[in-house]
């Protein structure tokens, strides 16, 4: 042996001595819902800005972070036994100072819910200076700060809480059928509130949603000594939908209009916004073809209909996900955002002039719009410039469209900005740095260091996870790839691979943070010696229109035709097992897992199928109709997407797993595949998880993974 060969040998054995001395990480260590999970996880500051003050939140104290010389001092600012020494013992007890919510940027206080009610503490004058009892049955609750009123739904109608504690009825006539101030057109279009505020909170806008017309799928409670029937409202692709009014409620009038709309049949309403002067609210209008939108203004004390501000349409989807934002220090502009140029990015609209000016422009997503700096006249934004992988912050300054980079410009970050805009707490990670929290002044760039924690897994036996690219099956496009590597990796050994996909709209798996975004099951899979790869493929997100419509009334052809350009990246590493090559996904993720097994089964051996989708056609209006038009406008394009004329092609392992009660990709898909498989004679495999729904909760997920891991152990191995 050569001394080069015994040197290797040496090192190799000194690095598995190492390794065996570490341990191996369980599912409860690495898993939301683990009983451990939370010791496992880097050490984090809680923190709030209370104005342009940064503040740490411990359960039992709340500190105000001051930088001297480049130094943290946490000067304590009030404690939880002062606030509950001056809390009415009506209204029970505050249990963390964590929980508070520092909503006023000019005043010393912070905002408590108890079991009993709501109250406001100045931590300067040590003392609660308002409070309010609630009731049981509440739900979406809306605290506004500057009025002191709150918006909730009790018993299918909607309520107002004002400042002195009367509570006005707004409806009467709520039911299951006619839904009151809860979210809508299901939690598409950004929509995440069924009540808005207007800025001083003279008015409230809510959302009335009829769905007496929509279908009920019969879900089933097992619960009850005898099963009962659990019926949800389920708008299938190209059948009846909803209809949503928008109303104004005037708390102190008690009085109610309408948006005078028109029509609700098939259209869409969504990112309620308000004009500073609450003379206006301003809405976001599409029809059920999604193919437009329209910003339309409304007389905010009449409904009447004002006027069209702005009209966008598209040849495949116009989908607008964010309400306006008015600029501080001019009321009669705002910023929206828009994909118009094939990205998403901010464009300024004049309301004295009635016209509008991009203000970012690139090849580059805008992510989020983050924070306003009325010093400066510039707008924080997130996007994805310095790379596709990576989430950082920028400062737009709005008359010149300069960007300046604000963080370290590597990694993901997210930031909390203090309501001037002049400070932020900064939360990023990389694949270098564990977790690190700055304090940043936003003018200037200059940070200071809160903490920067160490990972606690590293005490764990953990895996060598790489990221790198590949081109799609166009053979131009970039994707990104995860590679984990077996923990006790042998390049001379071959191994079995898992692929883990979900491939759909709104989401993606791999980013340039901590471990690049790997999961907890993936290193535990590692651990138990499999390669593990994932891969974000055309139509996946913060890519651009054009990578995120390629899909467009097809689901699954193009995406799965980039995975399997990853299985062939995967067929050149000498590790790899092309024999034993598996996969696995969840929902969108199910279906593509479902999907590859049926139409490659000469290349995938064994999968595991969460909540798929089955056949686009049992899914919902919404989202389905946007990227596969109607099941009558789109015939081809949905039998070429569903699964069931698939169900013969099943060669290998198959393991179907579905939450019992699941209203998002209802039981209908798993059981009409059954029902395929059977008449085909194929032999899927089934295992139900009664009382959860699409995702599992709680405990449940860890006997989930255990699950997944089982039948590729069984299988695969």
């Amino acid at each position: 042996m050569t001394l080069k060969s015994l040197l290797i040998a040496g090192l190799m054995t000194i690095s598995a001595s190492l390794m065996a001395q570490k341990k191996t990480p369980t599912l409860d260590e690495l898993l939301w819902g683990g009983k451990t999970f939370w010791n496992y996880q880097p050490q984090r500051l809680y923190t709030a800005w209370a104005g342009d003050r940064a503040l740490e939140l411990t359960p039992t104290e709340a500190r105000k972070l001051t930088d001297k010389d480049k130094k943290v001092y946490p000067e304590v600012l009030f404690t939880l036994d002062e606030v509950n020494a001056s809390v009415d013992t009506a209204l029970g007890k505050v249990r963390n100072l964590a929980m508070g919510r520092f909503l006023y940027a000019s005043e010393p206080l912070v905002f408590f819910t108890t079991n009993k009610g709501q109250l406001l503490y100045d931590f300067e004058q040590k003392k609660v200076v308002w409070s309010t009892t609630t009731t049981a049955g509440e739900s979406h609750n809306d605290f506004h700060a500057p009025s002191r009123q709150e918006a909730f739904v009790r018993g299918d109608n909607l309520f107002v809480r004002t400042a002195e504690g009367q509570v006005l009825q707004v409806t009467t006539d709520g039911s299951r059928n006619i839904v009151y101030g809860q979210p809508v057109h299901r939690d598409e279009f950004g929509i995440k509130s069924g009540t808005y505020w207007s800025p001083k909170g003279a008015l409230l806008a809510f959302y009335r949603m009829d769905q007496s017309m929509v279908t009920d799928y019969p879900l089933v409670d097992i619960e009850h000594r005898i099963a009962e029937v659990a019926p949800t409202k389920y708008p299938m692709a190209g059948e009846t939908s909803h209809e949503v009014t928008i109303g104004i409620f005037n708390p102190r009038t008690q009085a109610t209009v309408y948006l005078q709309a028109g029509n609700p049949k098939d259209r869409y309403f969504s990112n309620i916004s308000w004009s500073p002067d609450e003379r206006t609210i301003y809405v976001f209008e599409a029809p059920r073809s999604q193919k437009s939108f329209d910003i339309v203004a409304y007389d905010a004390q009449t409904g009447a209909r004002k006027a069209v501000l702005y009209s966008e349409s598209n040849e495949k989807y116009a989908e607008p996900q964010e309400p306006l934002a008015f600029l501080p220090w001019d009321e009669s502009q705002f910023l929206f955002q828009s994909q118009r140029d094939g990205y998403n990015h901010l464009y300024l609209f004049n309301l004295k002039t009635n016209t509008y000016r991009q203000v970012t422009k690139g090849q580059f997503v805008v992510l989020s719009l983050d924070a306003f700096n009325s010093d400066t006249k510039s707008v924080i934004i997130s996007s994805n410039e310095s790379h596709p992988l990576r989430h950082n912050y920028y400062a737009v300054h709005l008359k010149t469209g300069k960007r300046t980079l604000l963080d370290s410009g590597t990694g993901v970050h997210v930031a909390s900005f203090s309501p001037s805009g002049r400070y932020a707490i900064d939360r990023w990670n990389s694949p270098t740095v564990d977790a690190r929290t700055e304090l940043m002044a936003t003018a200037t760039r200059k940070t200071v260091t809160l903490l920067d924690a160490t990972d606690p897994l590293k005490e764990f036996a953990l895996p060598e996870i790489t990221s790198g690219s590949i081109k799609a099956d166009d053979g131009a496009t970039d994707l990104y790839y995860r590679l984990v590597k077996p923990t006790d990796f042998d390049p001379a050994k071959k191994y079995p691979t898992v692929v883990y996909v979900y491939g759909g709209p709104h989401a993606r798996n791999v980013l340039e943070s901590r471990r690049y975004d790997a999961r907890g099951w993936e290193l535990y899979m590692a651990a138990k010696g499999y390669v593990v790869f994932v891969l974000d493929n055309r139509g996946s997100s913060e890519r651009g229109f054009a990578f995120e419509s390629a899909t467009y009334r097809h689901l699954g052809d193009v995406e799965m035709r980039d995975q399997v350009s990853g299985v062939n990246f995967l067929k050149t590493l000498p590790y790899v097992d092309a024999d034993r090559i598996g996969v696995h996904g969840w929902s969108f993720g199910g279906f593509m897992t479902t999907n590859l097994m049926c139409s490659y089964p000469e290349i995938f051996k064994v999968g595991v199928a969460g909540g798929p989708v089955i056949d686009w056609k049992f899914y919902e209006v919404m989202y389905g109709e946007r990227y596969m038009g109607t099941p009558q406008n789109n015939p081809e394009g949905y039998a070429s997407s569903s699964l069931l004329p698939k169900a013969k092609n099943l060669k290998g392992r198959l393991q179907i797993i579905h939450g019992y009660n699941d209203p998002v990709c209802v039981p209908q898909h798993t059981l009409s595949f059954l029902r395929a498989c059977i008449d085909a004679d194929t032999q899927p495999d089934l295992f139900l998880y009664p009382n959860q729904e699409h995702n599992m909760n709680g405990h449940d997920r860890i006997h989930l993974h255990e699950r997944i891991t089982r039948y590729f152990e069984d299988h695969l191995k």
